[in-house]
């Protein structure tokens, strides 16, 4: 077989085994009608507003601007209620690397907002979490939508 079938052989059987699309898996993203700063100020003043925690702002952009890098707004917003969240980490502890909640607000090439966020019914399967956790999960996910939606102008 030649280098270049095996190749193409290669590149067919990761695109047809679904190992493209991994990166995204769990991943919900919703278009803004604002641009990043807004996007970003509405989503903090929304996750206040229904009375969570603001943990963490990282301004990814800001940090590869300090390096020198370029790179476009990139915001992630580390946020939640530890009411709500603490009883996944009682029953699945490493869940806890997927909590506080996040959403990253960010720009494409083409200058569109996007919100982007990891849908919680997926982290509920991917540490195993079952019947017990779907009132939680449900809530999470509520809030993460209402949040979002309303960051975005999309409500």
């Amino acid at each position: 077989m030649t280098v270049f079938l095996r190749m193409f052989a290669l590149i067919a059987s990761i695109c047809l085994s679904g190992a493209h699309a991994v990166a995204a898996d769990g991943l919900t993203t919703i278009k803004s009608h604002f641009g990043p700063k807004d996007t970003m100020n509405r989503l903090e003043a929304e996750v206040k507003a229904r009375g969570m925690t603001v943990f963490a702002h990282i301004p990814h952009a800001a940090g590869a601007a300090a390096a020198g890098v370029p790179l476009r707004p990139n915001d992630l917003l580390i946020f939640g209620n530890a009411k709500v969240g603490t009883p996944l980490m009682q029953l699945a502890p490493t869940i806890g690397i997927d909590l506080p909640l996040k959403v990253l607000v960010w720009q494409d090439a083409d200058g569109n907002t996007w919100l982007s966020y990891n849908d919680p019914a997926w982290l509920a399967r991917r540490y195993g979490l079952g019947p017990d956790a779907e009132a939680t999960v449900k809530t999470l996910t509520g809030a993460l939508h209402a949040v979002t939606s309303a960051a975005a102008g999309s409500e």
